[in-house]
């Protein structure tokens, strides 16, 4: 069992503890943080909390995380465009369509499968069991590289990495509109939307997420993007870039309902990784191409100018 020490801001005094964990903890939905606190696992000096409790913004909040239900991972034999590969850690292009781990409704197929039958049992347990290896995630219908960790200490220094940023990552993605810079920033807490707990939202009180953009190339509506993370939640370049108004094109959860011919998911592409070796130090830089229909959906836009 897992226990996650949190403090409330004073911003969030007054909140229901149920809601509030909700939008502070990734992995939990509102009724999930309502159970912990119905079975008496989340606690203040000692204390169980009711999911009605509402926050002073003074105390400290233990939650335990009970382990999650045994799940036989299969090594799959699944295609993978290794991009590096050495003793202590893989690097995959990852293709659209993709699931990075095991979830409620794709217990299998996913990119850990596949991971499993490349590496054997030469996969970090840091990440848990339902995601052996997985330092990072991107979404589904993103493509792009991805890194796993093939023992501990990798994954433990890869993981500090992404918490002092020196592991970067960046994207390229085509967002609706033209941004009227060419450079920028997005600084803006990330949490769970408030009436919808499958999408992400803007949210005083989520979780500091800060997105760096360049402008590529513009078109009459729409315009070729260079983001780079500086941190890493959920959905984070697609909701910084809705939240300025400039949605991912293809995106149908925080832009258009309508998708766009030709192109499964959003146009969204993870380009760039770059990371000091865990166990030499040394840098390691690496970069893919856009994938063919991020290519024609440029084309098409740049025939239409």
């Amino acid at each position: 069992m897992e226990t996650l020490t949190l403090q409330p801001s004073e911003a969030q005094t007054g909140r229901r503890t149920d809601a509030w964990l909700a939008e502070t903890v990734e992995s939990l939905t509102r009724s999930a943080a309502a159970r912990l606190l119905e079975e008496g696992l989340v606690t203040s000096a000692g204390k169980p909390l009711s999911k009605s409790y509402k926050l002073t913004g003074n105390e400290t909040i233990e939650v335990s995380l009970p382990d999650p239900d045994p799940v036989d991972l299969a090594p799959q034999d699944i295609p993978l465009d290794i991009i590096y590969e050495d003793g202590d850690v893989i690097v995959v292009n990852k293709p659209k369509g993709l699931v990075v781990h095991p979830a409620p409704g794709h217990p299998d197929g996913t990119l850990v499968n596949a991971l499993l039958f490349h590496c054997g049992d030469s996969l970090s347990g840091v990440g848990g069991a339902l995601r052996p290896g997985i330092v990072h995630r991107i979404d589904r219908d993103t493509s792009g590289l991805i890194i796993a960790a093939k023992n501990d200490l990798a994954h433990r220094r890869l993981a500090a990495q992404l918490q002092d940023h020196t592991l970067a990552r960046t994207y390229q993605c085509v967002v609706t509109g033209n941004l009227r810079q060419d450079s920028g920033t997005v600084d803006a807490p990330i949490g769970r939307h408030p009436t919808d707990r499958k999408r992400m939202a803007v949210v005083s009180s989520g979780r500091p997420a800060v997105t760096h953009w360049q402008v590529l190339e513009r078109f009459s509506a729409f315009t070729h993007l260079r983001c780079r993370l500086e941190t890493g939640r959920t959905h984070q370049i697609r909701v910084h870039m809705a939240h300025i108004g400039h949605p991912i094109l293809g995106d149908t959860v925080y832009g258009a309902k309508k998708a766009v011919p030709g192109l499964q998911g959003q146009c969204l592409h993870a380009a760039g990784l770059r990371f000091l070796h865990p166990r030499t130090g040394e840098t390691v830089e690496l970069s893919c191409p856009l994938p063919p229909e991020f290519q024609k959906q440029l084309q098409k836009l740049s025939a239409l100018r």
